[in-house]
């Protein structure tokens, strides 16, 4: 009797290490964007997330250019703009960059030379621009005025191939944008749940999209604000991954077991 069922008990653990092995393999479903898409040649959404332009807040910092008939004028207004520096990162390296613009002051004011203190906090660059061409009407004939961030930034981090903080050319950005600045998710990062963290009036606001669903499109985390965090975390099968060494014994154990297996098999 002692024979079957040391059969048993190791057909049984053979068994438990090929489920174990098997859950945590990666199923395509969990790993294709937007799967519920049509299969049609072509598919249109009806409803999609509406961009709004994000708002200065105090501490972002602005490019302010001001461009008259007179040269002069102009070149004394823009000058007052300050070289200021900020954590940038690119890849592995972390260090300070220096950033011209105009500080956003705790009042939520920058200074401009001839047109003075400007209260730009709480307003968009677009209604911020004509604010100031109005101001520098009173001086400057026909001013041309463009505003813009400096610094708008997004931090992505976990379970992508370029986690580091972004500094972003303008301010439409969605979140497959960044995504592929980042080099897209890992094989291990879950695309059903991926959390933005986004500041809102002085508190931390959480989101969530989905990647396999086309409802991202719809979401207001679609499109990603100043300084948003991005966090892809880790699948079950990261969590469960085996580094190289430990697969390959763990394939050679599986292999010896199934060899005595089937010795025992056939002396029974």
């Amino acid at each position: 009797m002692a024979l079957p069922i040391k059969r048993n008990l190791i057909l049984k653990t053979l068994c438990l290490s090929t489920i174990f092995m098997i859950s945590s393999c990666i199923s395509r479903k969990n790993v294709t964007y937007l799967e519920n898409v049509s299969s049609a040649q072509q598919s249109t959404l009806d409803q999609v997330a509406t961009f709004t332009e994000p708002v200065i807040q105090a501490d972002d910092i602005l490019a302010v250019s001001i461009n008259t008939i007179d040269p002069t004028s102009a070149a004394v207004v823009n000058q007052a703009g300050t070289n200021i520096s900020v954590t940038s990162s690119s890849g592995s390296n972390t260090g300070r960059e220096q950033v011209s613009g105009y500080l956003v002051d705790k009042s939520g004011e920058i200074e401009l030379s001839l047109i003075g203190k400007v209260k730009v906090a709480g307003l968009t660059t677009s209604q911020a621009k004509e604010l100031i061409r109005e101001k520098a009407s009173r001086d400057l004939k026909n001013p041309n005025v463009t505003v813009r961030f400096a610094n708008f930034k997004v931090s992505v981090l976990g379970e992508v191939n370029r986690p580091t903080v972004y500094s972003l050319p303008n301010e439409k950005v969605s979140i497959l944008d960044v995504l592929s600045l980042a080099g897209d998710l890992t094989i291990f990062g879950r695309r059903d749940n991926i959390m933005i963290i986004r500041d809102v009036n002085g508190k931390k606001e959480f989101g969530r999209l989905n990647l396999n669903n086309t409802d991202i499109f719809k979401s207001p985390y679609y499109f990603l604000k100043q300084n948003d965090v991005v966090y892809v975390e880790p699948n079950n099968s990261k969590v469960f991954q085996l580094n190289n060494s430990t697969r390959t014994l763990a394939a050679l154990i599986l292999s010896a077991v199934s060899t005595i297996v089937l010795i025992y098999t056939r002396l029974d």
